[in-house]
């Protein structure tokens, strides 16, 4: 069998691609170039294809199945930058591959304690030498309620992290866990999280129903001073709505791993780019927001787990075994 690899990076995940490929008997054609209609072509043959966060339209995809492929592996959790309507139209199967909750976890719990203690103000004073203490006074977390919004793997990992804390844990999902319960979190309704809490922290997917979840309608209902933290989707905010309510000062600061529209943008190089993005570059802007760029995931563990678990995926595919790693 034969599996093209595209966005495939050199320095981390090549020579993973190669000894997995050896150890489950698959022949691989690696691409550092994210797919599109020009270098389709090298599918041909393969009977899946295995990508990162490209996007994948009706269009796209209608080219690759032309070409004989029938399954798209992402080596992410998220996969909503696939048409799986669209895939499932054309005959072709779609499969994520979720890693470990702890690397996102961690992160999470790290961007809430940057915010808190006001990090990004304390650093960028150091490197300038102004070692003043006006303004960068912080809060413990033992004093603030934390709100979790989304309870899956990754949530729950984030609770049991701030346990040790000693803050309080509120918590909303529309299916609620047992686990969170016994935990020492309590489940409250999406209102009361927002009249409630101190921090909010987001780890749902990406859905048409929680789209822009955080509008200006949502941050009106929320604390004073507010800190919000994403690692999960950029889409779960209104960036214009959060870039108003830091403004007005009914945002306290913000922690951002991912922002809407940064297809395209993440995992490149562009420092001598003029960027089509004004409201990333306000947010980075703020002395109370930090931006990084859709990383928190990004571990060892993480790397070698997304890179054999797709394969595994594509092997489990073409050999029509059982596939936990499919979208259905």
């Amino acid at each position: 069998m034969k599996v093209t690899v595209y966005s495939c990076r050199p320095f981390d995940e090549k020579g993973l691609f190669e000894k997995y490929g050896r150890e489950l008997g698959i022949e691989l054609a690696l691409c550092q170039e994210a797919p599109d209609k020009d270098n389709a072509a090298l599918a041909k043959g393969s009977e899946c294809i295995n990508i990162l966060t490209s996007k994948m339209p009706r269009e796209l995809l209608r080219v690759f199945a032309g070409y004989g492929v029938g399954y798209v592996a992402t080596r992410t959790i998220g996969y909503d930058h696939i048409d799986v309507k669209a895939a499932g139209e054309l005959g072709m199967k779609v499969a994520n591959a979720p890693y470990g909750p702890c690397g996102v976890a961690d992160y999470t719990v790290m961007l809430i304690l940057m915010a808190i203690r006001k990090m990004k103000r304390i650093i960028e004073r150091t490197n300038i030498q102004d070692y003043s203490l006006k303004g960068i006074q912080g809060r413990e977390l033992k004093d603030l309620t934390v709100g979790v919004v989304g309870t899956g793997r990754i949530g729950r990992q984030v609770i049991r992290n701030l346990s040790g804390f000693g803050c309080r844990v509120i918590a909303y999902d529309l299916q609620e866990s047992r686990e969170v319960r016994e935990g020492g979190a309590a489940y409250v309704s999406l209102e009361e999280l927002w009249r409630q809490a101190d921090v909010i922290t987001l780890h749902a997917p990406l859905t048409d129903a929680n789209y822009h979840m955080i509008d200006r309608e949502a941050i009106s209902r929320m604390k004073d001073g507010v800190i919000i933290v994403n690692t999960a989707r950029g889409g779960l905010i209104d960036t214009q709505a959060l870039i108003a309510g830091i403004e007005e000062g009914k945002i306290g600061g913000a922690g951002l791993d991912v922002v809407e529209n940064e297809f395209g943008l993440y995992y490149y190089d562009h420092k001598s780019d003029i960027l089509n993005n004004r409201e990333l570059a306000v947010l980075r802007g703020f002395p109370n927001v930090t931006v990084s760029h859709h990383m928190a995931f990004y571990t060892d563990d993480c790397v070698e787990t997304v890179v054999r678990d797709s394969l595994l995926g594509c092997r489990n595919f073409v050999e029509g075994k059982e596939n936990p790693w499919e979208v259905k």
